[in-house]
């Protein structure tokens, strides 16, 4: 069985010091989550996270939480390869509405937390949500 080990974040905005909106992605296999990809050689976790929301979302300048650390583990198929996958879920922030989608993705939404948490495909997903959401306060 193949290892997969990625990292992403939780990204949320705040309008006018409202409530925090979250992004979510529509991925192409059709799920949404949250930013996220593959550790490359010679990043950590807050690296690649960084990498991987300036590359899926255009978004460059995002602010990390210190002591939000959050992973899920899953395992899925890809083709005829059974592959065991470890994501850990960093916490960030951003002033950045605008989005420029990676051509992984086939639509956005900033969602205040409920409607976030009901869009969300993956039940581990939601409880990294529900984490993130304490930790904003």
């Amino acid at each position: 069985m193949a290892r997969e080990i990625s990292a992403g974040a939780v990204l949320a905005r705040r309008e006018r010091g409202g409530a925090p909106l979250y992004l979510l992605l529509h991925y192409a296999a059709g799920h949404w989550d949250f930013p996220k990809g593959g550790i490359e050689s010679g990043e950590d976790e807050r690296a690649a996270a960084a990498r991987e929301i300036r590359e899926e979302t255009g978004i460059a300048a995002v602010d990390f939480r210190a002591g939000f650390q959050e992973t899920v583990r899953y395992s899925y198929i890809w083709g005829s390869l059974a592959v065991n996958k470890t994501v850990t879920f960093l916490l960030a922030e951003t002033d950045q509405a605008e989005v420029t989608l990676s051509g992984e993705h086939q639509a956005f939404a900033w969602l205040p937390f409920a409607e976030a948490l009901e869009r969300l495909t993956h039940d581990k997903s939601k409880a990294v949500l529900e984490k993130a959401r304490k930790a904003l306060g």
